[in-house]
């Protein structure tokens, strides 16, 4: 339907004749839309304070990169070791991590091309595979891969470079790499080359990626040194350890002892079936990213259970919906948007899935929660952020209960605290979904 002159004149006669909307737009214009929107007497029901509550560990700041995946599952990690050794801080290298996520990452690429050389250039896979080669998201099951095959490192042995902090310049030449070696293998094969050619031009090419990366972020360590002083001053000292032994002896975390259990409430995801995504991992040979959809009542539960035992949960939300960075808020009344601009948001759960209005875009940490025996359910939780101890309230931010409902996607629970109705859908082979499906989304938001 064209928009007609008569059409923009009537409304803004009908616009400017209206207090409410004068009103607003001077608040937007000075403010900007969220500020604007923000309702300033809601908070007594958010409150900082928490009857269920781990103790503090130090806030990290994955600065400007996506990692907060990296650093989310390596802050429950450091929990675990500090625990274990009475230490007050102990930070484990995030700068490692990416470097042997990158440099899978990039033979994972180059595999999926080789996957697809008949597919043709302009279709919805290859096309999917090209558009974001080398970006800085995951889940856990990536990052459980890079730590089964190269384990850990303390951050004194691999600390971080300006391309770890600011990963913005690697990723975009990485990019172009990568879409350039697409293009030469797509051409050899097009040229009939052997398969034998084709391998030895990716043995070539990863050959470059290595040296990219050790360039940009530096060259990894194959042994270390596990050196610390506990709270009561006790020198810890452990020489010459392997990167793997050194994650498998000092820190209690059995990476297959724990399920990733999401809440996808679509007609396409029933409950209760474990699923993977098509074309989406890091490690050729590790395990494929996997999870069981659950009701979001079960995940409420497990979160309960495993922060009653004292052990932090790593999971994935939307983050940036209707979130109040300054009050570190994530709640539904707080920012009202709809309220200043005047319309509804007429989306359910399901809805936005569908819809791509919402999938998973951040990973944080559940530090604790505030649990209502009498009514048994959470009324709040405490999350634990990677944007610095300035952001939020000293690093932590308080989810509502009802935003939890709404935006949360994916929870990383100890299979000790699921059912066994979670744990066999777990084991079943899983449903593959296809490479675009709101499930496949990579956490990856570095400050808002």
């Amino acid at each position: 339907m064209e928009i007609k002159k008569s059409f923009l004149e009537n409304m803004e006669s009908d616009f400017k004749s209206n207090r409410a909307n004068r009103v607003a737009q001077r608040a937007a214009m000075n403010n900007g839309i969220v500020e604007a929107s923000v309702n300033r007497f809601e908070g007594d029901s958010n409150r900082h304070e928490f009857n269920v509550n781990l103790k503090d560990t130090e806030i990290r700041n994955q600065k400007r990169s996506g990692r907060c995946w990296m650093f989310a599952a390596l802050n429950v990690m450091e929990y675990k070791l500090c625990n274990k050794y009475n230490l007050k801080n102990f930070e484990l290298s995030q700068n490692y991590t990416l470097f042997y996520d990158k440099l899978e990452r990039c033979n994972y690429f180059l595999e999926s091309i080789y996957k697809t050389m008949e597919e043709d250039l302009d279709s919805r896979l290859v096309s999917h595979i090209l558009t974001d080669p080398m970006g800085d998201g995951g889940q856990w099951d990536m990052l459980k891969n890079i730590i089964k095959k190269y384990g850990v490192v303390p951050k004194y042995s691999m600390p971080e470079t300006q391309n770890s902090s600011d990963t913005t310049s690697l990723n975009t030449y990485l990019t172009k790499l990568l879409r350039m070696y697409a293009k030469n293998l797509r051409k050899a094969n097009e040229d009939n080359a052997t398969s034998e050619k084709i391998e030895e031009m990716i043995n070539s090419y990863m050959k470059e990626i290595y040296n990219v990366l050790s360039i940009a972020l530096g060259t990894p360590p194959k042994y270390i040194d596990f050196e610390a002083r506990d709270k009561d001053d006790n020198f810890i000292s452990y020489k010459n350890l392997s990167t793997t032994e050194f994650y498998n002896k000092f820190i209690e975390m059995d990476l297959d002892d724990y399920i990733s259990i999401i809440n996808a409430p679509t007609n396409d995801k029933p409950y209760y079936k474990s699923y993977t995504v098509q074309f989406l991992g890091n490690v050729v040979e590790g395990d494929a990213v996997k999870y069981v959809n659950v009701p979001i009542g079960d995940m409420k539960k497990s979160i309960l259970r495993q922060l009653q035992d004292d052990e932090p949960v790593w999971f994935g939300c939307d983050v940036g919906q209707f979130f109040n960075k300054k009050g570190s808020r994530l709640d539904l009344e707080t920012v009202r948007v709809d309220d200043l601009l005047g319309v509804e948001f007429d989306f359910n759960k399901e809805d936005r899935l569908d819809y791509k209005e919402s999938l998973m875009t951040h990973a944080m940490v559940f530090m604790g929660c505030n649990y209502d025996e009498e009514n048994d359910k959470i009324d709040r939780y405490r999350v634990e952020n990677s944007w610095g101890k300035e952001s939020g309230y000293n690093g932590f931010l308080v989810m509502s209960d009802e935003w939890f409902d709404e935006y949360m996607y994916q929870a990383l629970i100890n299979k000790k605290f699921l059912s066994d109705k979670i744990i066999k859908a777990y084991e079943e082979k899983p449903i593959e979904l296809k490479p675009w499906d709101p499930m496949g989304a990579l956490a990856k938001i570095s400050d808002l």
